[in-house]
C-alpha cells in the first residue's frame, strides 16, 4: 500500500490537522507495533493516512 496522494489531493479541509492526525495516528500505531505495519511494508506513515482518508479511524481537535 501507498501513501494515498489521490486522496490527499481531492481532500478540502484543513492540511494541518490532517497532517497532525497522520502524524499522531503513525505514533500510536509504532507504539502499539500494530501488525498492519508489516502487511504495508514498515511504512507507518501511508498505513495512518490511509486509515483516516477510508474513514477507519477518526479524529477530532480538543479545545
Amino acid at each position: 500500500m501507498i501513501f494515498p496522494l489521490e486522496e490527499l489531493i481531492e481532500y478540502d479541509g484543513n492540511m494541518y490537522e490532517i497532517t497532525s492526525a497522520a502524524s499522531r495516528r503513525s505514533f500510536q500505531l509504532s507504539m502499539v507495533k500494530d501488525p498492519d505495519i508489516e502487511f504495508n511494508d514498515g511504512k507507518v506513515v501511508s498505513l495512518a493516512a490511509r486509515q483516516i482518508f477510508t474513514g477507519q479511524i477518526e479524529f477530532r481537535l480538543e479545545d
